[in-house]
């Protein structure tokens, strides 16, 4: 679809809005209550449209086999099953409460499911579904969600061009078609030139019929930077992990955004956005005197004479434009002055006749 709303946010393919920025909250807020009501309160100021979480319970989304694949010097946890279960304490009430914390704060609310449980007990919280890279080769879970009919936002990380595609025809095939493609880097953090921003405009050729968007996993400090680009290529929604205290060791503190970061690319967004203005070409009503004084006009380069024949001699281009323009003067040469035409006067359509004409 070239049109997909998510709350109260309209986002269209062929548009150039401001991007829908999802605070990816994920699960910094490390099991405590406080700090995850801190981060949605911080991301509603700091001019997100939402603020999402990750909802899974250890046990469901790995084996206790399952290494890591993160950068072990940011995150030292050896295994996904030990990293995950650290950070598995919330479940159905707690997303309940967040929801309505988000509600209160005014901020639209998302979590990514991990499992079919907590997919369905997500479904009347939130208006649209994130699905994480990792799963995009899962269709029964796929089919799962598309079966709900909301808005799917699909990270692509690591995918080929084809399990995209299958992704894809998995979910139209349960008649949801509201889908809208991440492109993103499975490299935790990502090194800015493994970011391949450029490759935002390859998906657009290649899904031409859908949104696409951008989530990032650059360090912070580098968010001024890259999303800005992303947009600029065409991301149509932001997704850039958030924490309430970039210094804080392991999980995804490391390469999140906080609250500053977050204001000062809003800011930044909308500097481009004012500065980019238009993308139809017109001239503005301030230019309108620019237009009419700083063009030029046919000027006599010497006095003319009444009844005498008009050469290019006797003509100079000059400003201001407030008489014949300069594309006209072939129309002039050659014809008969209808009064005396004094030095530097500039020649108005009065001030001459065509031979014949009387």
């Amino acid at each position: 679809m070239t049109t997909i709303r998510i709350g109260s946010r309209v986002i269209t393919k062929d548009g150039f809005e401001e991007p829908f920025i999802i605070a990816e909250a994920g699960v910094n807020h490390e099991g405590d209550m406080e700090k995850a009501r801190l981060m949605i309160k911080q991301a509603a100021e700091a001019g997100a449209d939402a603020i999402k979480f990750q909802t899974y319970k250890a046990e469901l989304i790995t084996s206790k086999h399952s290494p890591a694949y993160w950068d072990r010097n940011k995150e030292p946890t050896s295994s996904q099953y030990e990293l995950f279960k650290k950070y598995d304490k919330f479940w159905k009430k707690e997303y309940e409460e967040l929801a309505k914390i988000a509600e209160e704060e005014r901020i639209i609310f998302l979590s990514t499911p991990f499992d079919y449980e907590s997919a369905d007990f997500l479904e009347p919280l939130m208006p649209a579904y994130k699905i994480a890279s990792a799963d995009i080769t899962n269709l029964p879970f796929l089919r799962h969600i598309a079966r709900k009919g909301k808005p799917i936002l699909l990270s692509t990380g690591a995918s080929t061009v084809s399990e995209i595609w299958k992704a894809i025809e998995t979910m139209t095939e349960e008649g949801n078609d509201q889908i809208v493609l991440l492109h993103c880097s499975l490299i935790y953090p990502t090194p800015l030139e493994k970011a391949n921003l450029g490759m935002i405009k390859d998906m657009y050729s290649k899904f031409p019929e859908y949104i696409i968007g951008y989530s990032d996993h650059t360090l912070s400090e580098h968010v001024l930077d890259v999303i800005p680009v992303a947009w600029l290529l065409g991301a149509k929604v932001i997704e850039k992990h958030f924490t309430f205290d970039k210094t804080l060791p392991g999980n995804d503190h490391y390469h999140a955004m906080d609250k500053e970061d977050l204001k000062k690319l809003r800011a930044r967004i909308s500097y481009l956005r004012d500065m980019i203005g238009s993308l139809k070409k017109f001239y503005t009503d301030e230019e309108s005197s620019a237009r009419k004084f700083a063009r030029r006009s046919l000027v006599a380069r010497r006095d003319i004479k009444k009844g005498q024949i008009i050469t290019e001699e006797d003509i100079i281009i000059k400003r201001p434009g407030t008489g014949i323009p300069p594309y006209l003067i072939d129309f002039v040469i050659s014809s008969i002055a209808t009064r005396d035409i004094f030095e530097d006067e500039i020649i108005g359509f009065g001030d001459f006749r065509r031979p014949g004409q009387e």
